[in-house]
């Protein structure tokens, strides 16, 4: 029986069309079955016969139509991944590790960036279902109703919870351990003399910011030192650390260390310090958090938490493709262990020394 397929719109495309697996399988001199393995990539094929198998298609000038095929199946070998902020490169390196899992299992993804809106989240989770993506990996925006988990439950879409989660309904989920990097931070620079550390950032009232403020708190109280100083809220862009930190700067008593909610904020403190004419790393010490390619190239090079951004989205990858496969399986939770990179973005109290300021006068916010 001939492969169904759209009507042509062209008298060329109909002749294409009108090839079927079973012309195929004559012409190359293998079974229909054979030709379907190879449309469908399958490894069971050896390389001989698929490179005649292929040479055919090509010959007969044979289109596989994917789409006809996912529907005839029970999988499309599509996955949706819904972010939060696509400009951070943070989330380029995650997607990187997602995308490295998915090209192995021969699938793709469709990804979205909700910018934190709840309301753009609702459209892009809608559209994805409307084109049938196997399983979902879902960065929740700030706001977001648990009632979500619910309505992806009723839709069958598997969801994989990534670096945030909400609500308790069982979802797997792929993260780090946001706490801990954050009191590692803490007593790095308290082991370098600091008892002055504020952590800039954060206004949201979701998982990973609660971690870090967490993590500070529970960090600043067992070194002794309560919370001098505090946390900082608000936006956690480069260029809210950059004004923030020149804010901080002006208080009394100002700060000795600042701990960044994300490297983005503590690359702009640094050019913050700049602007007032004060040394990164010697006026005020500098932690970020994420250890983004950026924050090695920065000057001085940024101290940072460590928090695997790519195999994150390998281990949120693989959840899902282990979801799809067996969709009764215990829930998953995989939490990776965050890690201190010193660089140069801190020294210890007290430290002197030729003013980086001096030298390179002419650092901005878009450097």
């Amino acid at each position: 029986m001939a492969e169904s397929s759209e009507p042509p719109s062209s008298p060329r495309e109909s002749a294409r069309q009108s090839v079927t697996l079973q012309d195929i399988a004559a012409h190359a001199g293998v079974s229909r079955s054979t030709v379907s393995l190879v449309l469908r990539e399958s490894p069971l094929v050896a390389d001989s016969t698929r490179t005649r198998v292929q040479a055919s298609i090509k010959a007969l000038g044979y289109v596989y139509n994917r789409g006809a095929a996912a529907l005839r199946a029970s999988h499309t070998f599509t996955l949706g991944v819904v972010v939060y902020d696509i400009a951070n490169p943070f989330f380029g390196a995650m997607v990187a590790g997602i995308d490295s899992v998915l090209h192995r299992e021969n699938y793709v993804s469709f990804l979205a960036n909700s910018e934190d809106s709840p309301e753009r989240q609702q459209r892009f989770l809608e559209r994805m279902r409307e084109q049938r993506v196997d399983g979902l990996l879902l960065c929740p925006a700030e706001g977001t109703d648990p009632a979500l988990l619910t309505q992806l439950m009723d839709w069958n879409m598997p969801c994989v919870q990534v670096l945030r989660h909400i609500g308790t309904p069982p979802f797997d989920y792929a993260g780090t351990d946001f706490e801990l990097g954050v009191r590692q931070a803490v007593d790095h620079l308290v082991a370098l003399g600091h008892r002055r550390i504020v952590f800039l950032g954060g206004e949201a009232e979701h998982s990973a910011t609660r971690a870090r403020h967490q993590g500070y708190h529970d960090a600043m109280h067992a070194q002794g030192l309560g919370e001098v100083l505090g946390i900082v809220r608000g936006p956690v862009t480069r260029r809210a650390g950059f004004e923030g930190i020149q804010t901080l700067m002006q208080e009394t008593p100002r700060p000795t260390a600042v701990i960044c909610h994300n490297d983005l904020m503590a690359l702009g403190a640094m050019l913050g310090l700049q602007r007032l004419g004060l040394i990164p790393g010697e006026d005020c010490a500098i932690i970020g958090t994420d250890d983004i390619e950026e924050a090695a190239l920065s000057l001085p090079p940024l101290t940072s938490v460590a928090t695997h951004p790519f195999s994150i989205g390998e281990e949120a990858a693989r959840l899902a493709m282990r979801r799809i496969a067996n969709p009764g399986g215990a829930r998953e939770q995989v939490i990776l262990t965050p890690r201190l990179q010193v660089r140069h973005s801190c020294d210890p109290i007290p430290a002197h020394g030729e003013a980086l300021y001096r030298r390179y006068p002419h650092a901005t916010l878009d450097a």
